[in-house]
């Protein structure tokens, strides 16, 4: 695995500053039971890093203390984190509005077949990866019989009302299938709408088109492959200024497994951690009580991927 932040590190990235504070977006740890080319976690079955419940309850305790009601749960699959459903209860029962990230696939792992319901009854929404509604471009990106795997998962989720007037709320994710800008949202979302009702009957409520980071796995190949500064090439000639306002870490701040918080998902996975009155390395339980707005974000030169083109984040495409 070839490292990528001394290559980001020297960056004329403009600097941002933290607004208000809307998403906790917790990564309940790399376990995954796929390995995506393009995974910028490098998540896998052989990762054993998971949040404790320890550590849970610590989530639980700023959402007691906090004004956030919206809680973004990512992985890895979060769902194979032993604690995920309680955690999941625990805050909806705060009213707290639950995202799980889910790669589809996890509904139907051994174990896990009363999941869906499990979403549906919790009224989660469910924002689900599916890089294209093409079989032989998903396969390739993300394993054999993955597509056919994710169609079935998608059937299921629209069985129980996902995707339609329940206000059970199911998105779609796009990624390229290398290294590429993603293709305009509204365009690419209609694409996947006509193929996948009309092959499968699929109906979901939006799609989200992310740019790949090239960092961990995705930036590793990117290296081995001799791409990694055309790519970087692609990016900064992409940038547009006005995405800036509107970049997911001004509102969001990102918890790994053991409890440290960064400005970021992608901040995590670099190890970037957030700065707080100069001192890095905060954990989640020094935020409580404490006000980030204005706070500077750490940025290097992969914050270009969240700008370029349509600009891209958590919730998609950030402009026309």
């Amino acid at each position: 695995m070839h490292a990528t932040l001394s290559l980001l590190n020297n960056t004329d990235f403009p600097q941002l500053a933290r607004g208000h504070l809307e998403t906790l977006q917790i990564n309940l740890g790399y376990r995954c039971n796929q390995s995506c080319l393009h995974c910028h976690v490098n998540a896998g079955p052989s990762r054993k890093e998971q949040m404790s419940r320890d550590t849970i309850a610590d989530v639980l305790a700023f959402l007691d203390t906090t004004t956030v009601r919206n809680m973004d749960l990512t992985g890895g699959a979060p769902e194979l984190n032993p604690h995920f459903r309680m955690l999941v209860t625990e805050a909806r029962r705060r009213d707290v509005h639950v995202i799980d990230r889910c790669n589809l696939t996890i509904l139907l792992e051994p174990g896990q077949e009363d999941l869906a319901e499990f979403l549906a009854q919790q009224r989660v929404e469910v924002t689900a990866s599916l890089p294209c509604y093409q079989q032989s471009n998903v396969d390739a990106q993300r394993g054999a019989g993955v597509f056919a795997k994710s169609i079935a998962a998608l059937q299921r989720l629209n069985e129980l009302g996902y995707g339609r007037d329940t206000g059970l709320v199911l998105n779609l994710v796009h990624n390229p299938g290398g290294a590429a800008l993603p293709s305009p949202q509204d365009a690419l979302e209609e694409a996947y709408r006509n193929e996948l009702g009309t092959r499968h009957g699929i109906v979901f409520s939006r799609l989200y088109t992310i740019a790949n980071m090239p960092i961990q796995r995705f930036g590793s190949t990117l290296i081995s492959r001799g791409k990694f500064q055309s790519y970087m090439e692609t990016l900064r000639a992409a940038h547009r200024p006005e995405n800036l306002a509107s970049v997911m870490c001004r509102s969001l701040v990102s918890v790994d497994w053991e409890g440290r918080v960064y400005d970021c998902d992608f901040n995590q996975m670099l190890g970037l951690p957030m700065s707080l009155g100069g001192r890095p390395g905060v954990r989640l339980g020094e935020l409580i009580h404490t006000r980030l707005d204005g706070n500077p974000i750490a940025v290097a030169d992969h914050c270009y991927g969240c700008t370029a083109g349509q600009g891209s984040g958590c919730g998609g495409a950030l402009s026309d």
